[in-house]
C-alpha cells in the first residue's frame, strides 16, 4: 500500500516544485534579464520600448509614469467589445528648446533625453521612433478591444484547451496501454526476486515512481503552457500576468537576507539549495561507485566497505559545502566566531553520536564481532545482522531485531561464540540419588550425548563428577557443538534424552531432602497419642 500511495505524494510535492520553477523561467526570467539601468514602457502587458535613467528620475520611475499614462488613456478612450470606436488617440512629438517631448492627446507622456538615445542617433530621430512604436501599440490595443477579436480569442482559447486535453489523454492512453504494464511487471518481478518489501526503493520500483512523477509533471506543464498562451490573448489577462511576473521577479531578486557585507535574495537561496542538492546527489553517486566498483575488489568486509564509503561521502559533502559557500559569495572567514560557538554547541549535543561513531569504526576495523556471529551482550542473545558506524543490529532467538549502540560492545563484556571458531562446549548439570550406580550414570550421560546429531564426536563428550550435594550426586555432562545459536535447543534435547535413559536404567533423580532432628522436650498430649 505504501508503494501504491507514494507516487501520488511524491508527484504532488515534485509537481509543486516544478510548477514554481517553470513559472519562473517561463514568465519571470525575461523580465529579470532586463538591465537595472533601463526599464520597459508597457501597454496591455506588452513592452513598447525601454527608457533609461535621466537626471534625478530613475528608469523605473519614468517607465511607470509613461505606462500609467498610456494605459489610462487607452481605457478612457476605447470601449470594450466595440468594432467601431468613436474616439481616437493622437500621439505627437513636440520640440522644445531643450528636449523633444512625446504627448498623447495633448498630455505629456515622456521626454526624450540623451541617455535614451543610442550612439549615432539624434534626439528627434529617437522621438520619431518612439512615436511610431506608441502608435503601433495603441492601434493593437484598439484592435484587441473589438468584438471580433474577443470572439476570435475565445475560439483560440477553446482550441488550445481542446488540444491540451487531447495531448494529456493521448499520453495517458499510451502509458496505460503500453508503458505502465511493462513497468508494473518489472516492479512485481523485482519484488518477488529481491524481497523488496524490505527494500522499498528497488531499481524497478524507482523507475516506476520516477516515470509516474515525470508523467504528472508533463501533464501539468502542458496545461501551464496552455494557460500561459490563453493569458496572452486578452489584454486584461496579459496585463495581470505581467504584474504577477514583475511581482515574482521583485520578490525573488530583492535583497532580503543581509549577511556580513553582502545581502542575498530568495533567488540566491534557491540557487544555493539547488547547488547543495546537486552536491548531495554527486556525493551519493560517488559513494555508490566507490563501494561497488572499487572497494568490492579489495577483499574488505562489507561493513568496512560501507564505512569507508560513508566517510568518503561525509568528506565530500563537507569539502563541497565549503567550496559552494565560497562560490556563492559568502565570506566564510566572517563566520569563524559563529562557527566556533556553533561547533561547541553541536559538539556537546552530538558527543553521544560521535562516541558511537568512533566505536563503530573500532568494531568494523578491529572486527571483534562480525555479521553472522552469535553473541551475548547484556540481556540480549542473538545473531549479528548488520554493523553500521552508529549501531549494531542483532536478531534474537525470538526473531526480534534489537538495535544496540556500538559503545556497549566496547564498554562491557561481550560473549562471542563465533569468534575465531564456532566450536563451543555445553555444560549440562545433572544430579542423581545417593546409591545410584555411578558407571550406569556415566554411561547414560555419554549415550545421550552421542545420540544427538548436533553433538560433535571430536572432541568427544565427557562426564565430570562434581561432588556430593545435600541430596544428590552431582555430575556435569560436557558436550561440544559447532552451532552456538542452537545451544538452547540442544540443551533441551539432551535433557529429554538423559531423562529417557535414566528411566530405562532405573536411575533415580532425587528430590531435595532435609533431616529433622528433635531435641528433648514435652509434646502436647494430642501429639503423643497420635
Amino acid at each position: 500500500m505504501f508503494f501504491m500511495k507514494f507516487p501520488d505524494r511524491a508527484s504532488s510535492v515534485f509537481l509543486s516544485i516544478c510548477t514554481f520553477f517553470l513559472s519562473f523561467f517561463l514568465f519571470a526570467l525575461p523580465a529579470w534579464s532586463q538591465s537595472n539601468n533601463t526599464a520597459p514602457v508597457i501597454v496591455d502587458g506588452k513592452v513598447v520600448f525601454e527608457v533609461s535613467d535621466s537626471g534625478k528620475f530613475s528608469a523605473k520611475e519614468r517607465a511607470e509614469e509613461a505606462s500609467r499614462t498610456l494605459n489610462r488613456t487607452i481605457q478612457n478612450t476605447f470601449q470594450p467589445l466595440q468594432d467601431q470606436q468613436v474616439a481616437s488617440i493622437t500621439v505627437e512629438v513636440e520640440s522644445t528648446q531643450t528636449l523633444p517631448v512625446l504627448t498623447v492627446n495633448g498630455n505629456h507622456l515622456l521626454s526624450v533625453t540623451p541617455e535614451d538615445m543610442p550612439q549615432g542617433r539624434s534626439l528627434e530621430e529617437q522621438a520619431n521612433i518612439w512615436q511610431r512604436q506608441v502608435e503601433s501599440a495603441i492601434a493593437q490595443a484598439e484592435k484587441e478591444r473589438t468584438r471580433s477579436y474577443f470572439l476570435r480569442s475565445i475560439l483560440l482559447s477553446l482550441l488550445a484547451l481542446t488540444i491540451a486535453s487531447i495531448l494529456t489523454w493521448g499520453i495517458s492512453l499510451i502509458c496505460q496501454r503500453w508503458i505502465n504494464p511493462y513497468l508494473k511487471e518489472d516492479s512485481s518481478l523485482s519484488t518477488s526476486e529481491t524481497h523488496s518489501f524490505t527494500q522499498p526503493f528497488s531499481g524497478a520500483k524507482t523507475r516506476y515512481i520516477a516515470f509516474q512523477v515525470f508523467l504528472n509533471t508533463l501533464r501539468s506543464v502542458i496545461f501551464l503552457i496552455t494557460l500561459g498562451y490563453i493569458s496572452t490573448l486578452f489584454p486584461q489577462t496579459r496585463h495581470l500576468s505581467r504584474q504577477l511576473r514583475d511581482t515574482l521577479v521583485y520578490s525573488l531578486t530583492s535583497d532580503l537576507f543581509p549577511l556580513g557585507d553582502n545581502a542575498y535574495s530568495v533567488l540566491d537561496l534557491i540557487i544555493l539549495i539547488a547547488l547543495f542538492t546537486a552536491l548531495f546527489i554527486l556525493a551519493r553517486s560517488i559513494k555508490q561507485v566507490l563501494r561497488l566498483r572499487v572497494l568490492s575488489l579489495t577483499g574488505l568486509s562489507r561493513a568496512a566497505q560501507e564505512t569507508i564509503a560513508l566517510v568518503a561521502n561525509y568528506s565530500l559533502v563537507l569539502i563541497g559545502t565549503l567550496v559552494l559557500l565560497q562560490i556563492w559569495g559568502l565570506d566564510i572567514s566572517s563566520l569563524t566566531v559563529f562557527a566556533g560557538v556553533l561547533g561547541v554547541g553541536i559538539g556537546l549535543g552530538i558527543q553521544g553520536i560521535a562516541k558511537e561513531f568512533v566505536s563503530g569504526l573500532v568494531l568494523i576495523f578491529e572486527r571483534p564481532i562480525q555479521a553472522g556471529d552469535f553473541v551475548e551482550v547484556g540481556d540480549f542473545v542473538g545473531t549479528v545482522e548488520h554493523i553500521s558506524v552508529r549501531s549494531t543490529e542483532i536478531t534474537t532467538l525470538d526473531r526480534v531485531s534489537v538495535i544496540v549502540p556500538n559503545s556497549r560492545f566496547l564498554e562491557q563484556e561481550v560473549i562471542n561464540w563465533s569468534h575465531r571458531s564456532a566450536i563451543s562446549r555445553l555444560r549440562i548439570p545433572v544430579g542423581v540419588a545417593y546409591g545410584s550406580d555411578l558407571e550406569i550414570v556415566r554411561q547414560s550421560l555419554l549415550d545421550a550425548a552421542k545420540a544427538h546429531s548436533d553433538v560433535l564426536s571430536i572432541p568427544p563428550p565427557n562426564v565430570f563428577f562434581l561432588g556430593f550435594g545435600d541430596s544428590s550426586l552431582n555430575f556435569n555432562l560436557l558436550a561440544w557443538i559447532s552451532e552456538p545459536r542452537k545451544q538452547f535447543q540442544i540443551k533441551s534435547d539432551l535433557y529429554f534424552l538423559i531423562y529417557q535413559y535414566f528411566q530405562e536404567r532405573s536411575v533415580e533423580i532425587p528430590f531435595p531432602q532435609r533431616d529433622l532432628h528433635l531435641r528433648s522436650g514435652n509434646f502436647p498430649p494430642v501429639i503423643r497419642e497420635q
